[in-house]
């Protein structure tokens, strides 16, 4: 490990206690770490001990890989011909929540998923993993066709007046803004998933909410300063909030513009 390695890990549990994580509290994590050097069993050894033995650590743990109805599966199959996108839906693996990766949220998120005793939710999609005594309550029972609203573990981060670390990373991967569209007056428009789960081949489908991050930057540069504390970290911004504060702010912003831009 490098000297700046060594020192990014130091200096981030002070970070962490200067910008109010709650000891004993529930922390959702969204972090980049590349360029750091920092391990991310380190850091999250870090997230744990501010939190102290009472508290949770949650990560979001989603899996668009297994869709072809997502982003990522788009990209993917791009320039491909019919029969090699033909071949490779085939032979896209199903979720299986305890063995499922999740290399697109990150290091930190991949190293919770996979830590001992690490908890996960059910959602072939949009499942969080978390660590810690209150992550079993938190993440127990996750609605197929509710990915992050009322029948998911979001609503139950909102409940829990958990707080969200954006560790170098923007309010565009802040998933928590998506249970306020499940809040908006009129809801959004529905659309159908498609996932291959439990088994090779097991192709299932479901209806819920299109879900749309587009303006998600937006939102969070509108947020009262007062509802963020900021830091820095390894020359990328660090910031604080609460889940519940961010998303009654965003919902409002949401049956606002939104409902203009339709």
């Amino acid at each position: 490990m490098t000297e700046v390695a060594q020192s990014a890990e130091a200096e981030l549990g002070g970070l962490l206690r200067s910008l109010g994580v709650r000891r004993g509290g529930v922390l959702m994590v969204h972090a980049s770490l590349g360029g750091t050097g920092a391990a991310p069993e380190r850091v999250r050894d870090e997230l744990l001990a501010v939190l102290g033995p009472a508290g949770t650590l949650v990560v979001p743990a989603f899996t668009p890989e297994n869709s072809d109805t997502s982003r990522a599966y788009r990209q993917a199959v791009a320039g491909l011909s019919e029969a090699e996108a033909t071949a490779y839906r085939r032979a896209m693996p199903p979720f299986e929540p305890d063995a499922t990766g999740c290399p697109t949220m990150g290091a930190l998120a991949e190293c919770v998923r996979s830590s001992p005793g690490a908890v996960r939710s059910a959602h072939p999609q949009t499942s969080f993993a978390g660590l810690g005594p209150g992550a079993a309550t938190l993440l127990r029972g996750h609605a197929l066709q509710n990915h992050l609203g009322r029948r998911s573990p979001m609503a139950r981060l909102y409940a829990a007046d958990a707080q969200i670390l954006l560790l170098r990373v923007g309010f565009e991967v802040c998933s928590a803004f998506h249970y306020a569209e499940y809040r908006t007056r009129p809801r959004p428009p529905r659309r159908t998933y498609r996932c291959v789960a439990g088994d090779k081949g097991n192709w299932i489908e479901y209806r819920d909410l299109a879900l749309d991050d587009s303006d998600f930057g937006e939102i969070g540069s509108r947020l009262p300063d007062g509802m963020v504390t900021v830091g820095e970290w390894v020359s990328r911004a660090v910031v604080l909030c609460r889940v519940r504060e961010v998303v009654d702010h965003a919902t409002g912003q949401m049956s606002r513009y939104r409902r203009a831009l339709a």
